[in-house]
C-alpha cells in the first residue's frame, strides 16, 4: 500500500479502495471474467494482468480466460482489425465463408467458457477476436461487456466492412467500451457505451524503476547495446518481489557491432505491423542521416520474436519486407539501423528488456499510421523519455504537442518526421523538459488506478 501512496497520493488510493468495496457489494458473489485471445504479446494482455491482480487484491472474484483458434481464424480477426483501422490488410474477404469459420471457432470456445461461468457473472470480452461470443454467453444469462481497444477517427469502406462484420454479435452486449468517443460507430448508438482509456501499471516488470547500472547490465547481456563488461545472466525483480534472470539474447539484424552506450538511440517498440509503420520510421531516419542531421544517433526497431504472438499472423511477412529494405540501404547508413526481436518465451524477461531499452533511449518513437491508443507512448512517458509520435487515435489524447512530447501531423511526412528527431537530438534541454512533463502527465492520467475506478463505475451501473 505504501508504494501506491508514495506514487499516487493518499486520497487517490483511498478512493479506489472505496470503489472496490462498493463494487464487491454490488457483485454479490458474481465473478468478472476477462476474455481475450492471447496471454502474451500486445497491450491487452499486459493491461489485464495487473488490473486482474489489483481487483483480486480488493476482494473481487476477477478471472481471466484466453480463447483458442487456428490460423484461419486469426487471419480473419487480423483482417477485421485492419479494416476497423481503415486498412485493407491482406485484402482477403469478410464474407459468408469467413463468418462460418469465425462463428464455428467461437462456438467451440463458448462451450468451454460456459463450463466455468455461471448465470449472472460478467464477461468482459476484448477486441474482435471475442465479439462472436456475446450471443451465446448472453443467452446463457451472462452479462456481456465488449471492450474495443482499437478504432479510428474517420470512416471509409473498410471501417464499415469491419464493423458490419461484428455488428450482429455486439447487439447482444449489455455495454460497449471504447478508448475514444470518436471510435463509437453510429450503428451502436443504441447500446450503452463508456469511454475508458487504457493504462499502465507503474510497478510492473516493464515499468518498475531501474538503476542506470541495471539498465546497462540488461542491455549488455542481451546484446542490444554495447556494455563495458559482459554479463551472461542478469537478475531483476518480478512484480511480486521475487527474483528473475535475463538469460536469453535478443535476435538482432545489424551490420557490425551494437550501438555504444554513449550513442543517442532512437527507439520504436511495437509489433511487426504495417499500421505501426516501422518501414517509415527507418526511411525517415535514413533521410535525416543523409542530410547530416542525425549526429551520431542510431536507430533500433524492436518487436517480438517472429511467430511469438499467436493472434498476429502478419508479423513474419512485415519483418521480411523490412529486412529487404534494410539490405538495400547504403553501407554506412545500414550500420546505424538495428532490427531487434526480443525473447518472448518468458513474459517478465521480455518486459524487463523493453523497460531497460526504453529507459536508455534518447528518443522514443511511435510513428503509427493508425493507433487505438498506443501504450508504448504511455510507457515512454512514464519513464520521462521525450516522445515523437503521430497525431493519430489515442496518441493525441496522451501528448500535447510541444508540452509533453512532439506530434507529427501527417504520418506519411518522412521529412517532417526526421526534422522532429533532429530537433530533439540537437536540443537536449528541450528533450529533457518534454520528458519531465510527460512523466507527470502519465502519473496523473494513465495509471491503473484511474482505469480500475472507471471499470468499477461501469459495472456498478450495469448491475443496478
Amino acid at each position: 500500500m505504501s508504494r501506491f501512496i508514495r506514487t499516487l497520493g493518499e486520497k487517490r488510493v483511498t478512493d479506489v479502495i472505496a470503489a472496490g468495496e462498493r463494487l464487491r457489494s454490488a457483485l454479490g458473489g458474481r465473478a468478472v471474467w476477462n476474455v481475450n485471445s492471447t496471454a502474451m504479446g500486445g497491450g491487452v494482455s499486459e493491461m489485464i494482468r495487473p488490473l486482474l491482480a489489483y481487483a483480486r487484491g480488493a476482494g473481487l472474484d476477477a478471472r481471466w480466460l484466453v480463447i483458442s483458434g487456428n490460423p484461419a481464424f486469426f487471419q480473419i480477426t487480423k483482417r477485421i482489425h485492419n479494416a476497423i483501422h481503415g486498412d485493407r490488410g491482406d485484402g482477403s474477404a469478410l464474407g459468408t465463408a469467413e463468418r462460418e469459420i469465425y462463428e464455428h471457432t467461437l462456438r467451440t470456445n463458448a462451450d468451454a467458457l460456459l463450463n466455468r461461468m455461471k448465470k449472472g457473472d460478467i464477461a468482459l470480452l476484448h477486441d474482435p477476436q471475442t465479439a462472436g461470443l456475446a450471443p451465446v454467453l448472453s443467452n446463457a444469462g451472462v452479462h456481456v461487456v465488449w471492450r474495443s481497444h482499437i478504432g479510428t477517427d474517420s470512416t471509409n469502406v473498410e471501417t464499415e466492412r469491419g464493423w458490419h462484420f461484428l455488428h450482429p454479435y455486439l447487439q447482444h452486449a449489455r455495454a460497449l467500451v471504447f478508448t475514444r468517443a470518436a471510435y463509437v460507430p453510429t450503428m451502436f448508438k443504441g447500446i450503452p457505451t463508456a469511454i475508458i482509456q487504457p493504462s499502465i501499471d507503474p510497478f510492473s516488470t516493464k515499468n518498475q524503476e531501474l538503476s542506470n547500472e541495471k539498465v546497462c547490465e540488461i542491455l549488455g547481456a542481451t546484446g542490444l547495446v554495447g556494455a563495458p563488461r559482459a554479463c551472461t545472466t542478469v537478475s531483476y525483480t518480478h512484480s511480486d518481489g521475487t527474483l528473475g534472470e535475463v538469460r536469453h539474447a535478443a535476435e538482432i539484424v545489424r551490420l557490425g557491432g551494437p550501438p555504444t552506450l554513449e550513442a543517442p538511440l532512437i527507439l520504436q517498440v511495437s509489433r511487426w505491423d504495417l499500421l505501426k509503420d516501422p518501414k517509415g520510421v527507418m526511411e525517415g531516419f535514413v533521410e535525416l542521416v543523409q542530410e547530416g542531421g542525425a549526429a551520431n544517433a542510431e536507430l533500433m526497431l524492436m518487436g517480438p520474436g517472429i511467430g511469438a504472438v499467436a493472434d498476429d499472423p502478419d508479423g513474419e511477412r512485415i519483418f521480411g519486407d523490412m529486412l529487404l529494405t534494410w539490405r538495400k540501404l547504403p553501407h554506412e547508413v545500414r550500420r546505424r539501423v538495428h532490427l531487434a526481436s526480443i525473447p518472448s518465451s518468458d513474459g517478465d524477461e521480455n518486459a524487463i528488456i523493453v523497460n531497460a531499452l526504453q529507459r536508455h533511449a534518447a528518443i522514443v518513437v511511435q510513428k503509427s499510421l493508425q493507433e487505438g491508443f498506443g501504450l508504448t507512448v504511455t510507457e515512454a512517458m512514464w519513464k520521462a523519455r521525450p516522445v515523437v509520435a503521430t497525431r493519430v487515435g489515442g496518441i493525441q489524447d496522451q501528448i500535447t504537442d510541444g508540452v509533453d512530447g512532439l506530434l507529427l501531423d501527417d504520418p506519411l511526412d518522412l521529412e517532417g518526421f526526421g526534422q522532429l528527431l533532429g530537433k530533439l537530438l540537437n536540443q537536449r534541454e528541450l528533450a529533457e523538459k518534454l520528458g519531465v512533463q510527460a512523466q507527470l502527465r502519465a502519473r496523473d492520467e494513465f495509471l491503473g488506478v484511474r482505469h480500475l475506478m472507471q471499470y468499477a463505475q461501469l459495472l456498478e451501473r450495469l448491475l443496478h
